[in-house]
């Protein structure tokens, strides 16, 4: 089975209270005082106390387009990218050379070359290292991305494989823009980065931690317009319906049962649940159609209130405050899970 033997999560040293990134977007974006106090109820509902920017909090009102916004993105997000490579990397005791396949995930900005091959030459990959970048999955991405990380290593066993998120969702944020969506993520997103480091079962190291036993992904019908992107002359221009909660109600308790039956398993027998924080919403349907309360997904509601939503990071860094601050015990199952667009789910089974 694959082990994964780190995961390390980082941010940008720029952090601000709710308030005053309310204060921000409403400035920015927002010159109607009556639009402003909508603004203001959505962001204290979102259960956030601070967040992360990827630029001092000053330099967002030079940000003047798609341009502008997509530059400061490239600079961030392979700094921060680098800075969680290297971090995981010394945490699983590897070097840069080590890595045989290097997968990296964004949906916050367009990279090309992309994301993966310039940390690669930064940090120092082998040039024969294997690169795999994933757009489009969102917040999916960083349960996705350990799932097709295992993928790999079943077919190269003795491989190692990293899996990189960088996400900038404040120079996502659209100026003159109303609408109900983009007040939402103004409110609940926020910016970092998260590496994974993986290695297949017949890797001559003696790999520690989780080993990753299944995944199980599903694609929703009819259900493209939940949460996306609008791309357009201002750049990417927020997608977010509000039947996502509606949907985790209606499919996630058959989608956990497809991932742990065939193990003999029930949500009973799950130690740590790893959830992506896509909101207070989300969450609660999450609780609800498990039958779970807050202890059990009090890591994610702890990222929510400290970081925000990452989009792909996440659900990563909530892998990695497990790991830390609520170890599981030798023989404990876990479950990594996280929703996104398509409309979609990606689940992965876990065991210690």
């Amino acid at each position: 089975m694959t082990t994964i033997s780190a995961v390390h999560g980082v941010l940008p040293p720029h952090r601000y209270p709710q308030a005053q990134l309310t204060e921000l977007f409403g400035r920015l974006c927002l010159p109607d005082k009556a639009a402003r106090a909508v603004a203001n109820r959505f962001h204290t509902s979102a259960r956030v106390a601070t967040r992360h920017l990827a630029l001092p909090i000053e330099h967002y009102d030079a940000i003047d387009g798609f341009t502008a916004a997509n530059d400061a993105f490239l600079t961030s997000a392979v700094d921060l990218g680098c800075e969680a490579a290297l971090a995981a990397l010394t945490d699983a005791g590897l070097a840069p050379s080590d890595v045989d396949l290097v997968m990296s995930t964004t949906v916050t900005g367009i990279a090309v070359p992309s994301l993966d091959a310039r940390i690669a030459s930064r940090i120092g990959m082998r040039p024969d290292v294997k690169r795999l970048p994933i757009v489009g999955l969102g917040c999916l991405a960083g349960a996705a991305g350990i799932a097709r990380l295992h993928d790999f290593l079943r077919g190269w066993p003795t491989a190692v494989a990293m899996l990189v998120s960088i996400e900038l969702c404040s120079l996502t944020v659209q100026r003159k823009d109303a609408s109900a969506a983009n007040m939402i993520a103004s409110g609940l997103f926020g910016d970092g980065a998260a590496a994974v480091i993986a290695v297949g079962e017949d890797h001559p190291i003696a790999a520690t931690g989780p080993r990753v036993v299944d995944s199980v992904s599903h694609l929703y019908e009819n259900t493209e317009r939940a949460m996306g992107w609008d791309i357009g002359s201002t750049g990417l221009k927020v997608v977010l319906g509000p039947e996502v909660p509606d949907l985790v109600h209606k499919y996630l308790a058959d989608d956990v049962g497809r991932l742990l039956s065939p193990h003999g398993l029930d949500t009973g027998d799950i130690a740590r649940w790893i959830c992506h924080p896509g909101g207070p919403k989300v969450i609660e349907a999450i609780q609800t159609e498990l039958g779970l309360d807050e202890h059990d997904l009090a890591m994610t509601w702890r990222s929510l209130d400290r970081i925000g939503n990452l989009s792909s990071a996440s659900v990563l860094h909530v892998f990695a405050d497990t790991l830390t601050d609520r170890p599981a015990s030798t023989g404990d199952w876990g479950v990594v899970m996280a929703m996104g667009p398509g409309f979609c789910a990606e689940l992965v089974l876990l065991r210690w």
